[in-house]
């Protein structure tokens, strides 16, 4: 799990706009050190070794675990290590990024057909709505149904990877949720706004 964890450290968007002499993701842009904020400041030559970076830099820890016959549990701890290590980085003083495609190249290890499919979903998602957030979250929400389909051992360990992914992106959904607010329309799955927007209504209606 400490080799797990230092390998998920090594931040690859720090390193790549260091070595192509661009600045500090964590200061440009959204402020998060990952592929995506690398891709809209810098460009898609960055982001793109940037992000076969992150997904290929826990597989030699997660290869060594299926060499030694692990248990799917073990695996999935030291995958799970390797996301944490990448979210609270030691190297970057615990300001890491949202673990979307170090969570990608986990699951290529331990889930492939899992990850296969969510990396269609994401690819798929963010072309058509422009945002990358939305297209993680649902590709977090999709890998484990897939992978309780495909994959039923990993489907517990897969859970804990997901929920961290989206736990990561609690930001996000707080301001999208405030932009839903201010456009006047109740959240998705919330009852008490849900509840806020009927009362408004009948006194709209009391007042008329």
């Amino acid at each position: 799990m400490a080799a797990g964890y230092l390998s998920g450290s090594l931040l690859g968007a720090i390193w790549v706009c260091r070595a192509w002499g661009l600045r500090d993701p964590r200061w440009a842009g959204s402020g998060n050190p990952g592929f995506s904020n690398v891709l809209r400041a810098f460009g898609w030559r960055p982001a793109l070794v940037t992000l076969v970076i992150d997904a290929v830099k826990g597989v030699p820890v997660l290869w060594l675990t299926g060499a030694l016959s692990l248990s799917v549990w073990a695996q999935g701890l030291v995958g799970l290590s390797v996301l944490v290590g990448h979210s609270c980085p030691v190297w970057h003083r615990g300001r890491g990024g949202k673990a979307v495609a170090s969570a990608f190249g986990v699951l290529l290890m331990l889930a492939t057909p899992v990850a296969l499919i969510c990396a269609l979903c994401w690819f798929l998602l963010a072309w058509r709505v422009r945002t990358a957030a939305v297209a993680s979250l649902a590709s977090a929400l999709l890998a484990p149904l897939l992978s309780y389909w495909l994959v039923p051992p990993m489907t517990g360990v897969i859970c804990v990877f997901s929920l961290l992914v989206l736990a990561r992106h609690g930001w996000n959904i707080r301001l999208w949720r405030e932009r839903r607010r201010e456009a006047h329309e109740p959240a998705l799955a919330d009852p008490f706004d849900e509840e806020d927007a009927l009362r408004d209504r009948r006194e709209g209606d009391d007042r008329n």
